[in-house]
């Protein structure tokens, strides 16, 4: 409810295995084949409104439409703010066109354990249909079981999102529940979630699958 292979993927099951605690600064960046995830900046209010501004975006991922720049650079002050909160933007262009973060403890939508995370995506109306998302998606999976050692990450999706199940089922999350009549209280709604996920242990036969 929330935004295919990496250019890391290739040593992520050797890195499960040989995980150590990474330097902060070091993983502030993700890349993959197409795109450079990076952290929010103030400057990219505008690029932000932009895109979070269509009514078509923010209420399928859970949150309302933005009315102003204003009020992109305080969502990009406070939320964009939290660890794991990532722009993705082009390789070549450094502007915003979405957005991808982990989310966890009581920042998270779900109930998680402490060594789970959920992830939350979108990306602007003119970039979507074009597989960027569950690149990105991936690309953050990578970071979320091989560099940070989780166990589990969930992942949800408003009953007729069509787009974002397919972005989980493309990435390897599986359907594990469906909640009715759900309050969301962003958009002040009911909704219908189907909730998904994936282990490590999953992801990484994943992996092997696709270099066997």
């Amino acid at each position: 409810m929330a935004v295919k292979g990496t250019s890391i993927c290739s040593s992520a099951a050797r890195a499960v295995s040989t995980w150590a605690k990474p330097d902060p600064e070091a993983m502030r960046r993700l890349y993959t084949e197409r795109m450079i995830l990076r952290p929010w900046i103030v400057a990219d209010a505008e690029a932000l409104y932009t895109y979070a501004s269509d009514p078509h975006i923010g209420p399928a991922a859970g949150w309302m439409p933005h009315t102003s720049v204003a009020e992109s650079e305080r969502v990009i002050r406070t939320l964009f703010s939290a660890p794991d909160t990532y722009a993705v933007t082009l390789r070549g262009d450094d502007r915003p066109i979405g957005c991808v973060n982990l989310l966890t403890g009581t920042n998270s939508n779900l109930p998680l354990e402490e060594n789970e995370a959920e992830v939350g995506y979108w990306i602007g109306a003119p970039f979507q249909g074009r597989g960027l998302i569950p690149e990105a998606v991936e690309a953050l999976m990578t970071h979320a079981f091989a560099d940070l050692g989780l166990a589990m990450l969930w992942c949800g999706h408003f009953d007729g999102n069509l787009a974002s199940e397919r972005v989980q089922a493309k990435c390897g999350f599986r359907h594990r529940r469906t909640e009715t009549n759900r309050y969301v209280a962003p958009i002040d709604a009911f909704r219908t979630v189907h909730i998904s996920s994936i282990s490590r242990q999953e992801w990484q036969q994943r992996l092997s699958a696709r270099h066997h």
